[in-house]
């Protein structure tokens, strides 16, 4: 298999993390989406990452459907339940964190990609209120628990982790440790995971 991705994307650090805690042999192939000469709409029409190439060529995009893919490859450390509720808890923890990093993204590019005056500060206002919404109800969620669904390690803790991780990345002056302290002690415990020290956006 091959994984087209950035080593700053959150949602392809998800999917490799998820490779490396499944243990799974997987080539990354680097690609700047934003560069004029970017291939990646060969692999997606949606000109998105990651995208995971199988071994008969065929292209699997959005890092939901790879992540619930791998985790059916190998019984090694099962990520997702299978069935009912406690299934639907860890989606559940995947779209929040998900939708976290999505709005920070459109922040994100609005600040760089757009010319300073045409940048609109109530947009930027509107995706930060669902940053701190989103964080405010993880930290909630999360209680006094030592992961987020149930006893376990889940594919909740890997996106919980991979959201914490891009926030902190990318918006430095974000002081979620500070507000949330159970968050904070979730992220120093998942960082020191191999799979997460393997994958720190730069």
């Amino acid at each position: 298999m091959k994984l087209i991705g950035s080593t700053a994307s959150p949602f392809v650090r998800k999917v490799r993390i998820v490779l490396a805690e499944k243990k799974l042999e997987c080539d990354l192939i680097l690609e700047d989406v934003w560069a004029s000469d970017t291939t990646i709409q060969n692999s997606n029409p949606l000109g998105k990452v990651p995208c995971l190439i199988l071994e008969d060529n065929i292209c699997m995009f959005d890092s939901h459907v790879i992540v619930e893919y791998l985790d059916t490859l190998t019984p090694v450390s099962k990520l997702i339940p299978n069935l009912g509720r406690e299934r639907a808890a860890v989606k559940c923890w995947e779209a929040l964190a998900d939708g976290i990093l999505d709005a920070a993204i459109l922040v994100r590019l609005e600040l760089i990609r757009r010319p300073a005056d045409k940048q609109s500060n109530d947009w930027i206002a509107r995706q930060m209120s669902k940053v701190h919404a989103g964080l405010k109800s993880m930290s909630a969620a999360l209680g006094d628990s030592a992961f987020c669904s149930g006893a376990h390690y889940s594919l909740s803790d890997v996106c919980v982790g991979c959201a914490l991780g891009w926030l902190s990345f990318r918006f430095p002056d974000l002081d979620w440790r500070s507000d949330y302290p159970n968050l904070e002690k979730l992220f120093e415990k998942l960082s020191e995971r191999p799979s997460f020290k393997e994958t720190v956006p730069y």
